[in-house]
């Protein structure tokens, strides 16, 4: 009987164990079923699509090879690994992916064995490969550990710290670069790849190794038998870098050439030690749109799968689209702006300013630290560094804010974007902790926009200011008000009352306002935008506490150490008795989900506040409700 599945090899594949049963020659159409079946439903959940396109040949080897989840894969955020998720059990539920109480748009331990490390931030797959490879050998048990990652994140320093310690510990571990940035011309592909079958093979090592031997005593023979070989594979290939590291190094070869993939990482895992694979493929990699542009369609929305046109919904200005037109309306102002961004200039709202001031702007790639005391550097000598960056990344530099420009006052503004709960990107991705984290830094201010407005005046104050300051904003559109041309600067310190009430003051940061000012109409009580989180507005704090019962803080933020225990520390200090409930995010890793779900579930909209303040004095609130 002919199957007239639109899958008939992927139905037959439930696991990685189902995949290694198939022969060899079924493997391409197993990759043609994977790339139709990830284009179809992302098509229809939206999510990450032109990462996966690129590495679905290298997926399928990898999974056919290596007996996974025995044999751990490591793979690098996990943007590229929606191949994976559909190979290794979960393809039934990735029309699922990103959504609340579906699965997660990365990698994640607790989803699937499989996933053997979870991130959704770059270049930590070969630290964690290399911890799993010591372990093992620890632990006398046999197994292959592969790291893949992308040519990217290979730019953070991170990797390089990887890299440099797993020649020192001798890890059995194979390190795949996922290198979909250059272009491979069919007649040095074919010669690289030739190349990389030999100096993967049996014969060529077998003659290597045995040459070390047989010349290692005689010097003169050595040099020239080691400069013979860089010199044959300098001819084709990149620089020696990879194997002064200690790595055995192979590539680069064509990711999505299956018969030199297939033999040449059989040829690698039956190696032991440090070892390097060089891989080129193309993002987006059989969808003609992605291809074309693959930033476009690396997270992208709901789309037509056989036109490629995305659907649109539509939506009020972005607060990432506010700081992009401040910077250039800023940079047009003042020649001493410099924008600074660790590879995130389409995310973080920098393409007007890229075009506009190419000579003032700094694409420093996947290097948070470095990005951090670069600026640092730029403002010792009197420019004025700009910070655009996502309050989530901005974790990954701490030390250097602290040690490189709070230390020493230096006038660098930060831009932190998808500040609190980002929705469908998860834990990894939320800026739930910028509250806490910079508030406790001296010299540091730090402000939370309600609004576009708002937002476009707090870059101007956080510019105009003489240190340290953030302006961190929420991930997607405003409430809709209108910008404008103007810039106004905000007095340091100062919080503005928008709701005159009583017994309950409700004290609302940045996003929390709107749902804040809600619950103020339906308690008739007092809302306050808090606008600064760093200084406090402890004039109107200590005002308020005469005429108010109860302050309720609301953040989208940790409650723990942020901006509404600022409030707790300064009415404990001063001695008055204020009853304050903090409302924000729970002491947990809020999972992901829509925005609008995941703010209820905290209980940071309208009916979260209102209950709170039942909650406290119902009696005495009756005749209110």
């Amino acid at each position: 009987m002919v199957s007239t599945s639109r899958y008939p090899l992927l139905d037959r594949i439930d696991s990685p164990g189902d995949l290694r049963r198939l022969d060899v020659d079924q493997l391409p159409e197993v990759v043609a079923e994977v790339r139709r079946f990830l284009i179809e439903t992302v098509s229809e959940t939206g999510g990450h699509l032109a990462p996966g396109l690129g590495t679905v040949e290298l997926t399928v080897a990898l999974h056919y090879l290596f007996n996974t989840p025995d044999d751990r894969i490591v793979w690098d955020i996990g943007h590229q690994a929606y191949p994976h998720k559909i190979l290794t059990g979960r393809r039934d539920r990735l029309s699922s992916i990103r959504q609340r109480g579906g699965l997660s748009g990365f990698l994640k331990r607790s989803e699937s064995v499989y996933d053997t490390f979870g991130a959704g931030h770059s270049s930590t797959s070969i630290s964690a490969a290399l911890g799993m490879a010591v372990a093992a050998s620890r632990l006398g048990i046999e197994r292959e550990v592969v790291a893949v990652i992308g040519d990217g994140a290979l730019t953070a320093g991170m990797a390089f710290e990887a890299l440099n310690n797993a020649d020192h510990v001798d890890a059995n571990l194979l390190v795949v670069l996922n290198d979909n940035e250059m272009s491979i011309s069919r007649n040095v592909g074919a010669l690289s790849n030739y190349l990389a079958r030999i100096l993967s093979g049996k014969t060529y090592t077998t003659v290597r190794e045995g040459s070390k031997t047989v010349l290692g005593t005689v010097q003169p023979m050595k040099n020239l038998a080691r400069r013979w070989e860089e010199h044959l594979k300098g001819m084709v290939m990149p620089s020696t870098l990879f194997e002064e590291l200690g790595f055995y190094y192979i590539g680069p070869i064509n990711g999505h050439d299956m018969p030199t993939l297939l033999s040449t990482l059989k040829n690698l895992k039956s190696m032991s030690g440090p070892r390097f694979l060089h891989i080129v493929t193309q993002k987006g990699k059989g969808f003609e749109p992605a291809e074309g542009d693959p930033c476009v369609y690396h997270g992208v929305s709901p789309f037509d799968p056989n036109t490629g046109k995305i659907e649109k919904k539509p939506a009020g200005k972005t607060y990432t689209s506010v700081f992009g037109d401040w910077l250039c309306d800023m940079a047009a102002k003042d020649p001493k702006l410099i924008g600074i961004t660790p590879a995130m200039r389409e995310g973080s709202g920098l393409v007007k300013f890229s075009e506009q001031y190419p000579e003032r702007y700094f694409d420093v790639g996947i290097a948070e630290q470095h990005a951090v005391t670069f600026a640092a550097g730029l403002a010792c000598e009197g420019l004025k560094p700009v910070v655009a960056i996502y309050s989530t990344f901005l974790q990954r530099a701490y030390d250097q804010l602290i040690h490189d420009v709070c230390i020493q006052n230096l006038d660098v503004t930060f831009a932190i974007d998808r500040a609190g709960l980002v929705g469908a990107d998860g834990p990894t991705h939320a800026g739930a902790f910028d509250h806490t984290y910079l508030r406790c830094i001296p010299n540091m201010v730090v402000m939370a926009a309600s609004d576009e407005v708002e937002c476009r005046d707090m870059l101007y104050t956080a510019y105009l200011h003489s240190g340290p300051s953030a302006v961190r904003y929420p991930r997607g559109s405003g409430p809709g008000m209108q910008v404008g041309q103007t810039m106004t600067q905000i007095p340091i310190g100062t919080a503005k009352v928008i709701r005159e009430g009583e017994r309950v003051a409700i004290l609302a940061f940045g996003k929390c306002v709107a749902a804040a000012l809600e619950a103020a109409d339906a308690l008739n009580a007092t809302a306050v935008n808090m606008r600064f989180v760093k200084p406090i507005d402890t004039d109107l704090v200590e005002r308020l506490s005469r005429s108010h019962d109860v302050f309720i803080t609301v953040e989208d933020n940790v409650v723990a150490g942020g901006a509404g225990a600022a409030i707790n520390e300064y009415l404990a200090a001063t001695g008055m008795d204020t009853r304050v409930i903090n409302l924000g995010l729970p002491d947990r890793f809020v999972d992901h989900g829509s925005q609008p779900e995941l703010i209820a579930e905290c209980g940071l909209d309208r009916e979260g506040i209102v209950n709170a303040a039942r909650s406290v004095l119902p009696v005495k609130f009756a005749r209110i409700f």
